[in-house]
């Protein structure tokens, strides 16, 4: 197989590294090359971008072709594998050059393996070679609309509070997910646990649900851990992902202890992505709904801790596992 041997040049110092790569390799970045030398971002440090796969079939790599032209300073997309069955991931970075993957040795769930690709990308970004700034969190089931990433740079470029920024949603059917909310307070949470299954309606449910004017950019409780614009220093700041949630409410944890250390969470509906939401979580709703609920519980027993308190912890706790045989014989999704 053919070599070839490429020359780097970097802001801060110059340099001559070796690199090994295929001929066909080549090709897939010389038009990368070209793009950002004509728009004047050559020699920005790419965008860290983190996706967490657990089989995630043709999805990563339509991830990945949205990823080329979602933003002129190029990406390094870092798959933190929970186990995959499909070879996908393997398949992606055998394929591209600007894919990595690495096995989080287990299904460790989604927090806890978006804090062990931050852990491998610290390196890169100590030695200048991403974005030290900001790191993207994606699933692997998003697929980005033209300059989307960009923009999202230009609203946490110009919010130096922000901790994180997420970009519009749009579902299947075209409708806007409503991805930037308030945080579920004690009461609208034991309500829609209670209520949710047996009177969609209720009042609780709609208020959980309610979505604030999505068309305008505004700051947020939470916003939706499927795509996330994340600021390096908020990160550290708070420690990243809490591990416990293995599934479900880490984006509203995540969200809940960036504004309590000080940082906003910015909604940006200039940025636009496409999300094929719930299409793998509602196939395993014996694992998804009670994984859901007991994230919910935690959530709302860590923000409600006094031995006072105890008794609307049983009542959550009660609700949820109502809730949770409920949605099961229905077969709801979460």
């Amino acid at each position: 197989m053919s070599r070839a041997r490429l020359e780097l040049s970097v802001t801060g110092g110059e340099y001559t590294a070796p690199l090994a790569i295929s001929l066909r390799s080549l090709s897939k970045l010389l038009p990368i090359v070209n793009k950002a030398a004509n728009d004047g971002t050559f020699g920005q440090a790419p965008l860290a971008v983190v996706a967490v796969t657990y089989s995630p079939g043709r999805h990563l790599e339509e991830l990945v072709a949205s990823l080329e032209t979602a933003t002129s300073t190029g990406t390094v997309l870092l798959c933190a594998d929970n186990g995959s069955r499909d070879g996908a991931p393997q398949s992606a970075a055998a394929n591209h050059p600007t894919v990595e993957w690495f096995s989080t040795e287990g299904n460790i769930g989604y927090g806890a393996a978006i804090n062990a690709a931050v852990a491998k990308l610290r390196a890169k970004r100590d030695r200048g070679e991403i974005n030290p700034n900001y790191f993207l969190v994606a699933n692997p089931d998003v697929t980005f609309a033209e300059g989307a990433v960009d923009k999202l740079l230009f609203c946490l470029d110009r919010a130096p509070r922000a901790g994180a920024a997420g970009p519009r949603i749009e579902e299947a059917d075209g409708s806007t997910y409503p991805s930037a909310r308030e945080v579920p307070g004690l009461v609208t949470g034991i309500g829609h646990a209670l209520l949710g299954q047996v009177w969609p309606r209720n009042p609780f449910t709609a208020r959980y649900r309610a979505g604030a004017d999505m068309s305008v950019q505004r700051t947020a409780g939470w916003l939706s851990g499927s795509c996330l614009l994340v600021r390096w220093e908020a990160f550290e700041e708070i420690g990243g992902f809490d591990e416990r949630y293995f599934m479900y409410l880490e984006d509203i944890d995540f969200g809940d202890r960036l504004t309590r250390a000080g940082w906003e969470n910015l909604y940006c509906p200039a940025s636009v992505i496409q999300h094929d939401q719930g299409h793998a979580a509602h196939k395993h709703a014996r694992v998804t709904v009670p994984a859901h609920h007991e994230s919910a519980f935690r959530f709302q027993r860590d923000r409600h801790p006094h031995w006072w308190q105890a008794p609307i912890r049983g009542a959550l706790w009660l609700g949820l596992q109502l809730r949770s045989v409920v949605s099961l014989r229905r077969g709801a999704k979460p």
